[in-house]
């Protein structure tokens, strides 16, 4: 418990209002930079009922992330467009997805072969860089969003989310049976 109230100890003395007040202000920073873009994979783990899936979600929407972010410097950018991944540092995850990126660049994913994006992830620990803690309000605000139908942020950060063709292409809603009818699933079919 003391680990956890420590990350939040310079913000205790603000009350509930005014914390939600300023998670607002920040999304809707974030909501009105043009030229940002965001790519995010949320994926319905309840859809897999008790029997597990063959690819762990969080290599399936890291592969996704990956895959979109590709196809965006490809298609935005000339032949020296390039771009890297920052990711939360997390003990669990950070072999794997080193592993997987790196066999990205060897072999490509299903989809593409990967040849604008440098190296593998780049772990930081969030509370180490504005950028990173940025990328976890747009996280929490889409998981909020896709698992409790909590529009107030979401909207804030969605409209960064990348579009090709009038449809959202950089942000996908994993849900067995196709999508849920959410504002992700709707734009993106």
């Amino acid at each position: 418990m003391r680990k956890s109230y420590r990350k939040s100890q310079d913000y205790i003395h603000l009350t509930h209002g005014e914390r939600l007040d300023f998670l607002r202000e920040l999304a809707d920073l974030i909501g009105s930079w043009g030229h940002a873009r965001l790519f995010s994979d949320s994926i319905d783990k309840h859809s897999f009922g008790t029997i597990p899936p063959i690819i762990p979600p969080r290599e399936e929407a890291f592969t996704h992330i990956v895959n979109r972010f590709q196809r965006y410097l490809v298609e935005t950018g000339d032949q020296r467009s390039i771009g890297l991944l920052a990711h939360d540092h997390d003990d669990t995850s950070a072999d794997r997805l080193t592993q997987l990126m790196r066999h990205f660049h060897a072999s490509g994913t299903m989809w593409n072969n990967i040849t604008r994006i440098i190296e593998t992830p780049f772990f930081v620990d969030s509370r180490l860089t504005v950028a990173v803690q940025l990328a976890d309000l747009c996280a929490y605000a889409i998981r909020r969003y896709c698992e409790n139908g909590e529009t107030d942020l979401f909207n804030r950060v969605y409209p960064r989310g990348h579009r090709s063709g009038g449809r959202t292409v950089g942000m996908r809603h994993y849900v067995r049976g196709g999508g849920c009818g959410c504002t992700i699933c709707k734009d993106h079919w």
